[in-house]
């Protein structure tokens, strides 16, 4: 794990592609609890979360490994997209499909209490963290969203944002302010 500290999600996912499964391994470990707190919040139990999470995540991996696929620019978005279609599909038709986990043979994820206390917790702080979110004007949640939730490198957002590091670090900085400020009003 120690080869990933400071490697960010698109770097993972580009790690994966060329033949290092570990990257996809610290991928789910960053990402699973933001994947399980969407779908938790939208489904009828933690149990549900979790199978629809374990299929987010096999076909995220078939994804990946799709050469005529670029890998997507902000990778947390790509992944919710693809647990919002898994659950879509799973509404659909009535139950949770496991066809692209059984394909590449992973056994079905089982839960202890604890651990469905935990979903449900985590589901319960990206409820709040929705909520604080909308409270942002778009270039603050661009910003925060970028540095804070992607862990990219303030040049890095700033090139993309065509912007400077510094009005891009205000914008960090007035976004954390004003959720602080939310937060402490939703207590």
């Amino acid at each position: 794990m120690d080869a990933f500290v400071h490697v960010n999600d698109r770097e993972l996912l580009r790690r994966t592609r060329t033949g290092e499964p570990e990257a996809f391994g610290e991928f789910y470990r960053a990402r699973r609890g933001d994947v399980l707190a969407f779908l938790r919040v939208r489904v009828s139990s933690a149990e549900v979360a979790a199978d629809l999470m374990c299929e987010t995540f096999t076909r995220a991996l078939v994804a990946v490994h799709d050469l005529e696929r670029d890998l997507p620019v902000v990778p947390i978005a790509w992944l919710i997209t693809i647990a919002r279609n898994t659950l879509i599909s799973s509404i659909r038709t009535g139950r949770v499909a496991a066809d692209t986990r059984q394909r590449l043979a992973m056994e079905p994820l089982e839960l202890a209490d604890g651990d469905i206390a935990a979903i449900d917790d985590a589901a319960a702080e990206a409820d709040l963290l929705a909520q604080l979110t909308e409270a942002l004007p778009a270039d603050q949640l661009q910003a925060f969203t970028a540095r804070v939730l992607e862990e990219r490198e303030y040049r890095e957002i700033a090139e993309q944002l065509e912007t400077s590091e510094s009005v891009v670090r205000k914008r960090v900085s007035r976004a954390i302010a004003q959720l602080r400020k939310v937060r402490e009003v939703a207590r």
